[in-house]
């Protein structure tokens, strides 16, 4: 079953109902590179209220590492998420599992980066740019998926409700990941595309798994 993972959630009602509605992890967005971003107080307050079973992750780019402690600290998350230049050893001075973002704007010249990081938990493959914000809505060729990787890949950029059944039948991720494919304004979740976001999901694994094709 492909995991699916919310990010860039400020409100949490919509935290909330990405749980309710079958989410796997919600994200929260600290670095202040991003128009999603909340402070400290605000992603306490989410993670908090989130139920057992939903996985928290803590975003990151290119930010002090104290501010990352005293963030992680305070918001308690089950996972980071780093977005930048950061290096694996960097990512793991933190002792908490930690998920890297791989930016793929650049196609198959980005793939080598995908090896850099071998105490990542999973590595996040997302259409931005190097050196820009994740969470840009830019997609990229979904073919480039390696399949020979033994960390689990996360599929993002540019999935929203009409196209991610195609990207799971195309990359067969291990999780997806959305921010702006189901929103009505950065950080503002719209409770229909959320929706309908998660039952395109778990219906291309329903078609997969008839086919005989399911991870």
């Amino acid at each position: 079953m492909t995991r699916i993972k919310c990010c860039g959630m400020t409100r949490i009602d919509d935290a909330l109902l990405a749980a309710q509605l079958g989410a796997d992890a919600i994200g929260v967005v600290l670095t202040a590179r991003s128009k999603r971003r909340v402070s400290i107080g605000q992603a306490a307050a989410i993670v908090a209220a989130m139920p057992p079973f939903v996985t928290t992750v803590a975003l990151f780019m290119d930010d002090d590492a104290a501010f990352v402690r005293d963030a992680v600290a305070a918001i308690r998350p089950d996972l980071l998420q780093f977005h930048g230049a950061e290096t694996d050893e960097w990512c793991s001075q933190f002792g908490h599992r930690y998920l890297k973002a791989i930016a793929m704007g650049d196609g198959a010249a980005a793939l080598p980066a995908l090896r850099r990081y071998p105490d990542a938990s999973g590595l996040l493959l997302d259409g931005h740019g190097l050196g820009e914000a994740g969470g840009s809505g830019k997609a990229f060729d979904w073919s480039l998926m390696p399949r020979d990787l033994t960390q689990p890949l996360v599929l993002a950029g540019g999935l929203v409700p009409a196209n991610v059944a195609d990207a799971v039948r195309t990359a067969r991720p291990w999780g997806v990941d959305v921010a702006s494919g189901i929103e009505s304004s950065p950080g503002i979740k719209d409770s229909r595309k959320l929706a309908d976001f998660i039952r395109a999901v778990r219906d291309a694994d329903a078609q997969l798994e008839a086919n005989g094709t399911g991870g």
